[in-house]
């Protein structure tokens, strides 16, 4: 008896799977979580095992949207098809004799904001992040279930956090018990006096507030090769040393922040190159399969070098650069201006490091970070721990990416094929050992003792685990409710080739800040815009080339909007990371990086992404707004004290 025919429904990055089996217990199809009307999803279709058949999709009134033949076992995808309203579902989908009803609740598309937007406005209005999250993602999961509350509240905790926790592909799971395992590890160096004795060391070199702040700064750039493991790692480090100075962790949050994901993403020896320049090659392949009826341009595209085309992004991803920039002027010039101001008077006037009652991402406040009565303070136990760590992740990065790469790869490719969670694990477990062994050997503390320090550890970072978990399941929301298929529709009108990079700046900024993700943003848009810009006459050879700097505009657009986006999104990982690793409440990092963060990205949009696209050279762009940052900040900045 032949097998039913089975059938794939995907929507790009908007719709996840619910399956539904035929009539002998077999996975037949795939359906979407919900549908937005008028916003175009797809059909993968397989083949019947026999032989050709004919297949068509209809909707429910009879009304063809789409037709043709699939071969025997064979797989393909269907144009893109739309929906009015809910009355013309169920689809019916015909191959061959075989008839399969296709449905999904169906919702208007600016439903599919509504979820980020809510978690976002609600956690920067009450300052509480747990119930913004809770409500967004609630939201979404009304939408999934037809719009039963009952079914809704169930699926907040089946169907998006047990999958966020459990997410061992796209790396949640590890990124979890690594940051247990280094909070562990920060309890246990906390406990036999390493963190106190680094501390006293570093106090000398690092006098002031300034010199503080710039010994973060210079850590952001040092830790350039994972934002995970930067965050971590410079956030728990330099938290006692700028405690001691009076540098408020609303800045230490954007200092820890604002040196992660800006350097990994443009340094050619990091965990993202790789990802990043498979997009590229995919957006070229892709184009060069459209450009059929141009030989030349499609031979051009082909034949071009994804790792050169990165390269040449770099001077115009404005957003990165600029921000790394600003960060170190925000320090050497001793001026804030807006939120942050007034964070940094509080703490250096002596009101806290934290503003009173602040929701702390990790819990630094308990005492269990003052080591044990009567032990010495030893700096090597806080060093030795964390340097093990940076070394057995590097050297961890460079084993699994030439296994991945091969032995005659060059160092980037060798890093951008590396398995950056699993190395985030054998560091972090690598780190707490070094921290236990050093504390036993020396007989600083008892092992229930070092055991007790590691537990404590790890509970304060219970907080922040709650967060991440609920900005996980928020960004499946997003997901399965299509808003960033939806915000680039939106965002993507009919523009003059020119202006396309501040537009697609401006679509990839709105994609990450809602979603919360900047890998995803750049997957979403990479193989759609650079398609889309040769086709306007962007390409590398169209018109003899003239307009190859669009090209590299608009690439550079995604993946420094990417980076913006995810920067200053509440609900974003790294926003996240960054908050607990500073021990910072994390509304008040959002409230107090946004400005900052928005101020650098209008400018590399005005300064940067337009005139560059009409012929500008990029270096006089960066220098123009270098100039621009450094005179607004010195207008409006104010000092915290005079003595900083």
């Amino acid at each position: 008896m032949p097998q039913p025919v089975r059938l794939l429904l995907i929507i790009a990055c908007l719709l996840a799977p619910a399956s539904t089996r035929g009539a002998y217990g077999q996975e037949v199809t795939k359906t979407p979580k919900v549908i937005l009307t008028e916003v175009p999803f797809t059909l993968s279709l397989a083949g019947p095992p026999a032989a050709e058949a004919a297949w068509e999709v209809r909707t429910a009134d009879g009304r063809l949207l789409e037709d043709g033949t699939i071969e025997a076992l064979g797989a393909l995808t269907t144009g893109e098809l739309l929906i009015a309203d809910a009355e013309e579902l169920p689809l019916q989908v015909r191959i061959g004799e075989e008839t399969l009803s296709v449905t999904a609740p169906v919702i208007p598309p600016w439903y599919s904001i509504l979820p980020p937007l809510v978690a976002i406005l609600l956690a920067l209005l009450f300052r509480e992040v747990i119930t913004a999250l809770f409500a967004g993602v609630f939201l979404g999961a009304l939408a999934v279930t037809g719009f039963h509350p009952l079914a809704a509240l169930g699926r907040v905790i089946d169907g998006y956090a047990v999958p966020a926790l459990g997410d061992v592909d796209g790396g949640h799971t590890q990124i979890v018990i690594f940051s247990l395992l280094l909070g562990g590890m920060v309890g246990i160096i906390a406990k036999n006096g390493g963190t106190l004795g680094i501390v006293e060391r570093v106090i000398p070199l690092a006098t002031t507030r300034r010199r503080g702040a710039l010994a973060t700064w210079l850590a952001g750039l040092g830790i350039f090769f994972d934002d995970y493991a930067n965050t971590l790692i410079v956030g728990n480090t330099m938290r006692p040393i700028t405690d001691r100075l009076k540098v408020s962790r609303e800045k230490l949050a954007f200092l820890v922040d604002a040196t992660a994901a800006p350097v990994a993403a443009i340094v050619p020896i990091s965990t993202w190159v790789g990802y990043e320049i498979s997009l590229i090659a995919d957006g070229l392949r892709i184009a060069a399969e459209k450009q059929a009826a141009h030989p030349e341009l499609a031979a051009s595209l082909r034949e071009a070098n994804p790792f050169t085309i990165f390269i040449e992004t770099i001077p115009y991803r404005f957003y990165p650069l600029l921000l790394l920039a600003f960060g170190l002027m925000v320090v050497l010039m001793k001026r804030d201006f807006g939120a942050m101001a007034k964070a940094e008077r509080r703490a250096a006037s002596g009101g806290g490091v934290f503003r009173e009652g602040a929701m702390l991402a990790a819990d630094t406040s308990t005492g269990a970070e003052q080591p044990k009565a009567g032990i010495p303070l030893r700096w090597w136990n806080a060093f030795l721990p964390v340097a093990t760590v940076v070394v057995v992740v590097l050297a961890g990065l460079f084993a699994t990416g030439r296994d991945a790469a091969g032995p005659e790869a060059s160092l980037m490719d060798v890093f951008g094929a590396a398995d950056p969670f699993v190395t985030l694990l054998w560091g972090s477990l690598a780190g707490c050992l070094a921290a236990i062994l050093l504390t036993l050997v020396q007989r600083l503390l008892t092992l229930p003792e070092t055991i007790a320090a590691f537990t404590s550890g790890i509970r304060a970072m219970m907080m922040a685990m709650l967060i991440l978990v609920l900005a996980w399941s928020l960004g499946s929301v997003t997901e399965h409710l299509g808003t960033a298929t939806y915000l680039s529709q939106v965002l993507s009108d009919q523009v003059p080739l020119h202006f396309y990079p501040v537009l697609v700046f401006a679509t990839a900024s709105a994609i990450a800040f809602a979603t919360g993700t900047s890998w995803g943003t750049m997957a979403i848009l990479l193989p759609v815009v650079i398609p889309l810009t040769v086709a306007l006459g962007g390409g590398l050879s169209f018109d003899g080339g003239q307009h190859y700097t669009i090209l590299l505009g608009v690439i550079s657009s995604v993946l420094a909007g990417a980076v913006f986006g995810d920067h200053c999104s509440p609900i974003s990982d790294t926003t996240v990371m960054s908050s607990m690793a500073s021990g910072c409440d994390h509304v008040d990092h959002v409230r107090t990086q946004l400005p900052y963060a928005l101020l650098v990205a209008v400018v590399g949009m005005a300064v940067g992404d337009l005139p560059t696209a009409f012929g500008l050279p990029c270096w006089v762009s960066l220098a123009s707004a270098l100039v621009i940052l450094y005179l607004i900040l010195r207008v409006f900045g104010r000092p915290a004290l005079p003595d900083g």
